[in-house]
């Protein structure tokens, strides 16, 4: 598999340094992602960078994942209009920890193989570096004038607040830069990759290489598009915030949802850079989706690969029989199966009342227009129940002089109460 030809039909490449192709043709070679740990978990934003890693694997080369513990406690000022927190390294280690497990779903870690991935943290090799070695041995190769001119910096000097830009962070192109350096040296690293908005950072690496090394040392840098979604909004970002890769943040019903719901041109365009389905299969969707848009083949296709390589096939078919409870017609076997954290993801925000466990069993009418007030009154209760309008776990009450025991609850605690087609309510017993 050519590496870069295999980027640009996916849409994946938006720069890159001249000789890129002709040293991943000359030999296996390694390029490192430098990736930001200041959470524990991964985001879909990441992801495109992840893909990168992952395609340049697939395609017999080694990849390096860089966690920046060094880099993280200072902050990237790139495309950003103010300083973040500063993390302890103790919180950066976990962290750290935590984005290896993730990546492993992507990355071969364990192999035998020469390519096999390997994760660096950059904090390992500056934490004993003095700052009186650090700007005689590397501050003294790049020019103020150099620095000045990345648009990171000039964006952040121009900008019409106050807040300007610290040393801290006029120095972290200098920190990039030594990371490319090290493992030019160390790890025989000839490429780095990232986002568009990482190039000036990444070129500083490269210059950096050849000012120390000599001007036949040989570095190269190539970064891909920031992605964006088709009406011009930030790509991963919902009202309730970042769609995470640990299923603590972002539920795996969630995480499926976010893929499902995402418009035909941005499912055409993610599917290629999410999955690593080929050139056929992804024309073949295309086609079936032009003919049958409403099945939205290109988003169930994408929504199954990312959730199955994030989460698991497993956690994906929960997603779907989810789904099924919600806008399909799920049977009650479908509900009981599912767990209590799918089962409150997928009615998240759904009215919810509380009632004591002992007051069970009950019967219908007096738990529903009595005990909680699902029902304005008994007489509107048995009026939708004899019209067949009234659910309890996805069965329709045929009497409404039915009883409601506690063998009935969802996970011992939860029944799920639907009055008319769209309207759920849970209750949930203690």
């Amino acid at each position: 598999m050519n590496f870069v030809e295999e980027l640009k039909w996916r849409g994946m490449i938006h720069d890159m340094m001249p000789g890129v192709e002709e040293q991943l043709n000359k030999e296996m070679t390694s390029a490192y992602v430098g990736i930001d740990p200041t959470a524990d978990s991964l985001h879909i934003g990441h992801l495109v960078s992840v893909m990168m890693l992952k395609h340049f694997q697939r395609s017999g080369h080694r990849p390096i994942a860089l966690v920046g513990g060094a880099t993280g406690m200072i902050g990237d000022p790139s495309m950003k209009s103010a300083e973040r927190n500063l993390l302890d390294e103790a919180t950066l280690r976990h962290n750290q920890e935590s984005i290896k497990k993730q990546l492993a779903k992507f990355l071969d870690f364990d192999s035998d193989a020469p390519n096999a991935a390997k994760l660096v943290n950059n904090y390992d090799w500056m934490k004993d570096y003095s700052f009186l070695n650090f700007i005689r041995d590397i501050g003294k190769h790049i020019t103020v004038n150099y620095m000045m001119a990345k648009d990171s910096v000039k964006k952040r000097l121009s900008g019409d607040s106050n807040v300007g830009m610290s040393f801290t962070e006029f120095s972290y192109q200098l920190l990039q830069g030594y990371d490319f350096l090290y493992l030019y040296e160390n790890e025989s690293c000839r490429l780095q990759m990232g986002g568009s908005d990482q190039w000036g950072n990444i070129t500083t690496g490269t210059e950096l290489i050849r000012r120390k090394m000599g001007s036949e040392a040989e570095a190269f840098a190539l970064v891909c598009p920031l992605i964006t979604k088709a009406d011009g909004g930030k790509f991963g970002k919902t009202e309730s915030g970042n769609i995470w890769l640990d299923a603590r943040y972002t539920s795996p019903y969630k995480f499926y949802q976010f893929w499902l719901n995402v418009s035909d041109a941005d499912a055409e365009k993610y599917i290629k850079i999410f999955t690593t389905l080929s050139q056929k299969e992804i024309a073949k969707l295309a086609e079936e989706q032009a003919a049958t848009p409403h099945q939205r083949p290109l988003q169930r296709s994408l929504a199954k690969e990312v959730t199955c390589m994030v989460h698991s096939m497993e956690r994906y078919n929960k997603a779907v029989e989810a789904s099924e409870v919600l806008f399909g017609n799920a049977t009650s076997d479908v509900l009981k199966k599912i767990d209590e954290e799918t089962f409150l993801s997928v009615f998240e925000g759904v009215p919810t009342f509380a009632v004591s466990k002992n007051k069970l069993p009950i019967k219908a009418g007096e738990l529903l227009a009595v005990e909680v007030q699902v029902f304005p009154s008994k007489g509107e209760f048995r009026k939708l129940v004899q019209s067949g309008g009234v659910s309890v776990n996805k069965k329709k009450l045929s009497d409404a002089e039915a009883e409601i025991s506690a063998d009935m609850l969802l996970n011992g605690k939860y029944l799920l109460v639907q009055k008319g087609k769209k309207n759920y309510f849970i209750v949930k017993a203690e």
